[in-house]
């Protein structure tokens, strides 16, 4: 909104001498870091109050897993308030209403669109874990962490991810805005000499995608990074400093996407217009680095399936416009693994109990977060580990763009 507000006033800025101070806001670089320190500050700021607020009406986590083992290393997360997801995605609504080109730009309304969905879906979730769990309480029966089932979660996240996908594809007037980017595979042909400018030719044996496969595609990796994200969310930090390295990464990535000489060269898909994912990705990295503030052990809040399901899908949209999604599978990987640990447990306990009359597990908990608690590491190792192995994998998806 600003950025609209100053384009549509520089006449008058002008004349009143205002124009050189804020002629800067057109710098999509300078916009996507302030990006990063307005979601800051609105988290570091309005944190505390939300956290007694939650408090005040008992919106506070009660750890109730399928496993004695679990909720006994859980236990001290008794009485956390949650649904902290709420002010960080609101923090990155407001940072990227205010400084992003939301008016012009689909890409972004699309973004905002996902991110409010999803949060709401989450809210749904966490609202009626906590209501449930308090209902029985008072009725003397067992509580549960039983929120939405599995199905109704998926109904919605395939939807909105479908929706998205669909107005992505609309979104991309040129050939190259829908094609799948595959590891080692050069979009472009390489320029005959050195410094051409003349538009690049698409290589062949580049998939250009129709309407339909760009819609499943991208429904499909909407709802697995939203749900790779919330089964994330089980350590103190771990699920905010890994979607921080994560958003930190593709902060760089649309910037390559909307520069056509960047994208050229690096031979990755060129996206007109996305470059103002760049202050979209630097709202989401701003806000979780104000939320780790509160989020870091001993956790004063967790984000809940508010926070999860939507920053998870937002980072996934991004991908899908920028045409990045099989190395987002590599920027996200640990959220990746730890659902495929929870899809291999699962898989493999029902196919045992099936075959030989009783589950086995193939690791000690599920997911491998839980795992390593369990083999004894310490929640601040295993979340100090895994921050290493994002930011090992976030080099390694940078440096893979260069080995075409």
């Amino acid at each position: 909104m600003l950025y609209w507000l100053v384009e549509r006033s520089q006449d008058w800025l002008d004349s009143v001498g205002l124009y050189p101070v804020v002629q800067v806001m057109f710098q999509l670089e300078f916009r996507a870091f302030l990006a990063v320190l307005l979601a800051f500050a609105l988290v570091l700021a309005l944190m505390p109050r939300l956290i007694a607020a939650l408090r005040a009406v008992k919106v506070t986590d009660d750890p109730e897993f399928y496993g004695k083992g679990l909720n006994e290393i859980m236990a001290s997360k008794r009485g956390t308030p949650t649904m902290g997801g709420i002010l960080l995605c609101g923090a990155v609504l407001v940072t990227c209403g205010l400084l992003a080109d939301i008016v012009n730009s689909r890409y972004v309304q699309v973004c905002m669109v996902v991110l409010a969905w999803l949060a709401a879906v989450g809210a749904w979730d966490d609202w009626m874990k906590l209501t449930q769990a308090a209902r029985a309480k008072r009725n003397g029966g067992k509580r549960t962490r039983d929120g939405l089932l599995p199905w109704e979660k998926l109904v919605f996240q395939f939807g909105i991810g479908a929706i998205a996908a669909w107005f992505v594809w609309g979104a991309g007037q040129a050939p190259d805005a829908h094609v799948m980017n595959l590891p080692f595979q050069r979009t472009y042909l390489p320029a005959p000499t050195e410094g051409v400018l003349a538009r690049p030719e698409i290589a062949p044996g580049v998939w250009q995608m129709g309407l339909a496969a760009f819609v499943l595609v991208g429904m499909f990796m909407i709802a697995l990074t939203s749900n790779a994200v919330n089964l994330t969310d089980g350590l103190d930090g771990l699920a905010g400093g890994t979607l921080l390295i994560a958003s930190f990464v593709m902060m760089v990535l649309p910037w390559i996407s909307s520069s056509e000489r960047a994208s050229t060269f690096l031979m990755v898909p060129h996206v007109a217009g996305s470059g103002e994912l760049m202050v979209v990705s630097g709202a989401m990295a701003g806000a979780c680095l104000g939320f780790l503030w509160f989020n870091v052990a001993p956790a004063q809040i967790f984000m809940g399936d508010t926070g999860s399901l939507a920053m998870g899908g937002l980072l996934a949209t991004v991908a899908v416009c920028i045409r990045q999604e099989v190395l987002l599978v590599v920027i996200g990987g640990v959220f990746y693994l730890e659902a495929l640990s929870v899809i291999l447990q699962v898989g493999w306990f029902k196919w045992t109990r099936m075959r030989f009359g009783e589950g086995r597990r193939i690791l000690l908990c599920a997911p491998a977060h839980h795992h390593f608690q369990h083999a004894g590491w310490k929640e601040t190792q295993v979340v100090g580990r895994f921050y290493l192995v994002a930011i090992t994998l976030a080099i390694l998806a940078l440096v893979s763009l260069k080995l075409r």
